[in-house]
């Protein structure tokens, strides 16, 4: 088959070009390099540097494609809370133009990247795709409109598209920022050197970490699985795990004696998140196979930045 990833040098997309062209598929990668690190592409996938908005440079690279994974977009929570309109642009913005893009040149499906972080705080757990999406950030309502955009354009038009709501994805390669980073990345750089660790809240509070091979399972299911058109599909590990307890592991992992602090202030963020996978079981034969213990000794092991100075 023939791929288009956008945001294709970024965390999730790159892992997931590498899987597709060790495959033997034909991939073709558009990223604006703003925080994607080409390096980590294989030299087999065709990258391009450039806008999502972009319409003429999509037209280009859409040319025969038969199935689009749609990844570029703005992540950070925080950051989205002091930018909005920038997030707006890019994750909102940019899906609109691709949408318009695949529906001039005649693409056959499309695969939406989204967030759990959609669902905001819900009273019922596990996070089943029909609760009402209750967004708490920027971020989390730029990705509800890119979905509802996908969906919309895509019935419209004829387009086959699947969304996928991928829960907290972690693993080797994912992107740490001095500012806002990820926290499991940051945990385990931290705990490494025998820093510290910054709990938000009473750590107290859940989310759902999926390892990074399981999310590329799940994405590259959606390419060809039948009967998902029109579907949103939770991705997750089905685990809720609480921030004390991912600081447990951290430490157990790493054998470092960071410092662990608690900040009072709460971010604001979810109390609780766990994904119901029934669906994604159901539609793409999905099935996490990479507990969090053994998710975290890989990081460590296998993505040398969070072992430097």
């Amino acid at each position: 088959m023939r791929f288009l990833i956008t945001g294709a040098a970024g965390f999730l997309g790159s892992a997931l070009a590498n899987r597709l062209a060790a495959e033997g598929h034909a991939v073709r990668g558009l990223d604006d390099l703003s925080t994607g690190n080409p390096q980590s592409l294989s030299p087999d996938i065709f990258l391009t540097r450039g806008d999502v908005n972009d319409r003429p440079k999509l037209w280009t690279l859409l040319q025969d494609v038969d199935c689009v994974f749609h990844l570029a977009a703005r992540v950070s929570v925080p950051e989205s809370v002091l930018y909005p309109r920038e997030y707006n642009t890019v994750n909102v913005g940019g899906t609109v133009t691709l949408m318009e893009a695949t529906r001039d040149v005649g693409v056959r499906r499309v695969v939406l990247v989204s967030s759990g972080a959609v669902y905001g705080d819900q009273k019922e757990q596990p996070l089943t795709e029909n609760a009402t999406p209750n967004p708490r950030s920027p971020y989390a309502v730029s990705k509800l409109a890119a979905e509802y955009y996908v969906r919309t354009i895509g019935m419209l038009w004829g387009i086959e598209t699947v969304i996928l709501r991928v829960f907290n994805a972690y693993g080797p390669g994912q992107h740490l920022p001095p500012v806002h980073a990820p926290v499991i990345p940051y945990f385990l750089r931290q705990a490494f050197h025998n820093g510290t660790l910054v709990v938000h809240g009473d750590g107290t509070q859940t989310r759902d970490y999926v390892y990074i091979d399981d999310v590329v399972n799940a994405m590259a299911s959606a390419a060809t699985a039948s009967g998902v058109d029109q579907k949103t599909i939770n991705v997750g590990s089905g685990v809720e795990t609480s921030t004390r307890d991912l600081v447990r592991q951290v430490v157990e992992v790493t054998g470092g004696s960071p410092e662990v602090v608690y900040n009072p202030r709460n971010e604001g963020g979810p109390r609780r998140m766990r994904a119901d996978l029934t669906l994604a079981r159901k539609l793409l034969s999905y099935q996490p196979l990479t507990p969090l213990s053994v998710g975290l000794r890989n990081t460590l092991e296998q993505d040398p930045k969070i072992r430097q100075n």
